[in-house]
């Protein structure tokens, strides 16, 4: 279109008087810059258009926040199922049924040791003073001390992530051996269950967070032994992951995606908690996978310590350390760098929301 309007310029310039052909280099100089500006403006073409990914029940993944903000177009997202587990999440990823899923950066990190193909490429959830994982005895239980509990049971969402890493850097960092702390059982109980079987006395422990957690302490009867943040302060402890094979096959689709995502995460992490909480009631009714909406009225924060979930070296390499410590890698096997990249963050270093 452009092409044309130059050579309608140029074909009627000469017949014209002084006045009109001013008026006309005007008009032309504007015509050669939107041709040089267009190109600047328009996104590449998009390898492809559908996502897939995996959910939770009554919660809002960022993924479905950005897309729901807007920040994903033309991209539409293909809802698989849900699951309750970041391991098995990014496994599925692994195995291509999926295209992008998230977990705990330690379960992260092993998949990598072990050849898996994937990049994690955005950080996408954390704990903070208002969201973190509290580890839960009832009130009158005897257990005060990490010591205390050896021979006992610790009821965890799923084992080899976030609530296992941290039990075992408690229990490592107040003085139990290697032998001790095996005899600290850990048991794979559904979030939802996990107060129940506290009360219960099926599990003496129970990791909660959330409206779990909250719930569960405005019913009063249990008391904290220990936090994640008592640990590691404010940290975020986990991305989303891409394979190694999509983010070659479909480079222009990644960066829409991620950086999608990393808006959605800025935008809740900017944004007043009850417009957050609005939002994220919305996109469920809209959603009507007939599931209980009641818990977001508890959600405070992202947890996510960076703007945007940018990935930093030394927010993996704490997790690296323990595993090396802990003898499940070799001292070098696994470097930070290698892990992640932050290429298609909205807020990458170098590029943010203004430089664009």
């Amino acid at each position: 279109m452009v092409n044309t309007i130059l050579r309608w310029l140029a074909a009627t310039r000469a017949g014209l008087g002084r006045a009109t052909r001013k008026t006309l280099r005007i008009l032309l100089a504007g015509a050669v810059a939107l041709g040089l500006a267009a190109p600047a403006f328009a996104e590449p073409p998009l390898e492809k258009t559908e996502i897939r990914y995996q959910g939770s029940v009554g919660q809002v993944t960022f993924i479905e926040l950005a897309e729901d903000l807007g920040y994903l177009a033309p991209l539409k997202l293909k809802w698989v199922g849900n699951t309750i587990s970041g391991p098995q999440d990014i496994q599925t990823v692994v195995t291509g049924d999926i295209d992008i899923g998230g977990a705990f950066y330690g379960a992260i990190l092993k998949l990598i040791a072990a050849k898996a193909p994937i990049k994690a490429v955005v950080g996408y959830y954390g704990s903070d003073a208002n969201t973190y994982y509290g580890y839960f005895v009832k009130e009158d239980s005897l257990i005060k001390t990490a010591r205390d509990l050896i021979g006992k049971k610790v009821a965890v969402n799923t084992l080899g992530a976030h609530l296992e890493f941290v039990l075992r850097e408690y229990l490592a960092r107040s003085g139990l051996s290697a032998g001790e702390a095996r005899q600290v059982t850990l048991v794979a109980i559904p979030p939802v269950s996990g107060e129940q079987v506290l009360r219960q006395g099926q599990v003496e422990v129970s990791a909660l967070s959330g409206v779990l957690r909250d719930k569960a302490l405005e019913r009063g009867g249990i008391r904290s032994l220990f936090n994640d943040t008592d640990l590691f302060g404010q940290f975020t402890g986990g991305a989303y992951v891409l394979r190694d094979k999509f983010i070659k096959d479909n480079p222009n689709a990644s960066r829409k995606l991620v950086e999608g995502i990393s808006q959605a995460i800025e935008w809740a992490q900017t944004t007043a908690p009850e417009e957050v909480r609005a939002r994220f009631d919305k996109i469920i009714a809209e959603r009507k996978r007939n599931e209980d909406a009641s818990s977001i009225k508890y959600w405070k924060s992202t947890g996510v310590a960076s703007r945007g979930g940018v990935i930093s070296d030394a927010e993996i390499q704490v997790w690296i350390d323990w595993l090396e410590k802990d003898g499940l890698f070799k001292p070098g096997q696994v470097e930070a760098s290698d892990t992640y990249t932050n290429a298609f963050n909205y807020f990458r270093p170098g590029r943010t929301a203004e430089a664009r």
